[in-house]
C-alpha cells in the first residue's frame, strides 16, 4: 500500500518523511520522489511471540513516497501530483507556522487536484474523440461512446466544484474512471506541522472536512527527539515542557485513512501481519499470502487474538470451540488469525 506525502515547498513533508520511515532525503530525489517503508506498529504481535516463540517475527509495512514540493502559484503541480496516481491515500501535510494558514493551504490543494484531474480527463476525452471520428467495429465504437459519456459527465462535475464520487457512480462508470486512478477520488487525511512551542493543536481539528482525519504534530521537533537517546530525549523532555507524538498513533491513523487493516497468521514457524482492504474477504486475504493459496482455497480456520491471548494456547481455543471454518467470502475481521487450508 502507497501512502503518497504531498504539501506545498516549506510545509515540512520531507522532513516527515524522514521521522516516518527514519530514512533522510535524498536530494537527488528531489524531482523524482522518493520512497521508504514505515512499519505498521502492532502491539498484540508481543502477546502472540509470548505463546509461539516465534523463529520469525514479520511486520506489514506501508510504502511512504515523498513527492516534489508542489508550488503555491499551481504551476507545473499536474505533472508532480501524477506521480502519486498509484498511491492507495493521499496525506497533505500544511504548515501551521510563522503566518502559515492551514485552512487556505487545503483549499488551494483541492483545486490543485482537481486541475491534475480535469488535465488529464480532457486529454483522454480528446482522445476518444479521435478514434470515435474513425470507422471501428461496433462494439468498440459502444465502448468508445459509454467512457466519452462518463468522462464529460465527470469533467462536468469537477468544473462545477463538486467532484463525482465513485458512490454516485454505476458499475460501468467506476471501471471507467478508475483507470485513470483520479486523485480527487483517493482517501485523504491531513498532518498540520505545528510549531515546536504549538499549546493548543486542537484547534486545527476542523480546518479540514469532518471526514477528513487531522493529526497536528510539531514534525520538526519530533525528528530531532528522534535522534536523541533515550536519556537525551527525556532530559530534554523535562527541561523544554514537551512530550513527544505518538508516531505508532499517527501510522495507524494512515493505515485507517487508506482503508486497509491487517490480519494475523501465526506459528512457531512465525508470526506475522498481513495488510488486506477492509471488507476483504478470507480468499483475498489467502491471495495476499500467496496466490497458490488462492487458488487452491478450501476453507479458512479462523481465531481472534483476543481469545487466544486470553486462553494462553491454540489447544485451548479448540478446546472451547472457538476455532471458526469460514469460507471463501468471509470477510475478515480485524483480530482475526488466519490459516489457509487449500488444496495443490
Amino acid at each position: 500500500m502507497k501512502i503518497g506525502l504531498v504539501g506545498y515547498q516549506g510545509s515540512g513533508k520531507s522532513t516527515l518523511f524522514e521521522w516516518l520511515t527514519g530514512v533522510a532525503p535524498d536530494h537527488s530525489l528531489a524531482h523524482s520522489g522518493q520512497s521508504a517503508m514505515a512499519t505498521i506498529p502492532e502491539p498484540r504481535i508481543d502477546a502472540l511471540c509470548e505463546i509461539y516463540h516465534p523463529k520469525k517475527v514479520t511486520r506489514a509495512s506501508l510504502e511512504i513516497v515523498d513527492t516534489p514540493g508542489l508550488s503555491r502559484a499551481h504551476e507545473g503541480n499536474a505533472a508532480r501530483l501524477a506521480l502519486i496516481r498509484e498511491a492507495g491515500c493521499l496525506v497533505l501535510v500544511v504548515a501551521a507556522f510563522d503566518g502559515s494558514d492551514p485552512a487556505a493551504e487545503l483549499v488551494s490543494f483541492e483545486e490543485d487536484l482537481m486541475l491534475a484531474d480535469m488535465e488529464l480527463v480532457t486529454r483522454r476525452i480528446e482522445r476518444v474523440e479521435d478514434s470515435l471520428k474513425k470507422p471501428v467495429p461496433r462494439a468498440e465504437k459502444e465502448a468508445l461512446t459509454h467512457e466519452d459519456e462518463t468522462l464529460r459527465l465527470v469533467l462536468q462535475r469537477m468544473e462545477s466544484g463538486t467532484p463525482l464520487r465513485e458512490d454516485e457512480m454505476s458499475d460501468e462508470q467506476r471501471k471507467v474512471t478508475r483507470a485513470f486512478r483520479l486523485l480527487s477520488e483517493k482517501p485523504r487525511m491531513v498532518v498540520v506541522n505545528t510549531a515546536d512551542d504549538e499549546s493548543h493543536p486542537e484547534r486545527y481539528a476542523k480546518c479540514a472536512p469532518e471526514e477528513v482525519p487531522v493529526f497536528p504534530v510539531p514534525v520538526g521537533l519530533e525528528l530531532e527527539l528522534a535522534r536523541m537517546t533515550p536519556e537525551e530525549r527525556a532530559e530534554f523532555e523535562q527541561e523544554m515542557g514537551v512530550g513527544g507524538t505518538d508516531k505508532d498513533h499517527l501510522v495507524r491513523t494512515m493505515l485507517d485513512a487508506s482503508g486497509q487493516m491487517v490480519f494475523f497468521t501465526a506459528g512457531e514457524k512465525e508470526v506475522r501481519t498481513w495488510l488486506l482492504p477492509k471488507g476483504g474477504t478470507a480468499v483475498e486475504a489467502a491471495a495476499g499470502i500467496h496466490t497458490d493459496l488462492a487458488r487452491g482455497f478450501i476453507r479458512a480456520e479462523i481465531m481472534t487474538c483476543s481469545d487466544l491471548v486470553r486462553l494462553g494456547s491454540e489447544r485451548e481455543v479448540k478446546a472451547n470451540h472457538l476455532v471458526r471454518q469460514e469460507p471463501k467470502d468471509y470477510v475478515v475481521q480485524d483480530d482475526d488469525i488466519l490459516l489457509i487450508r487449500f488444496s495443490v
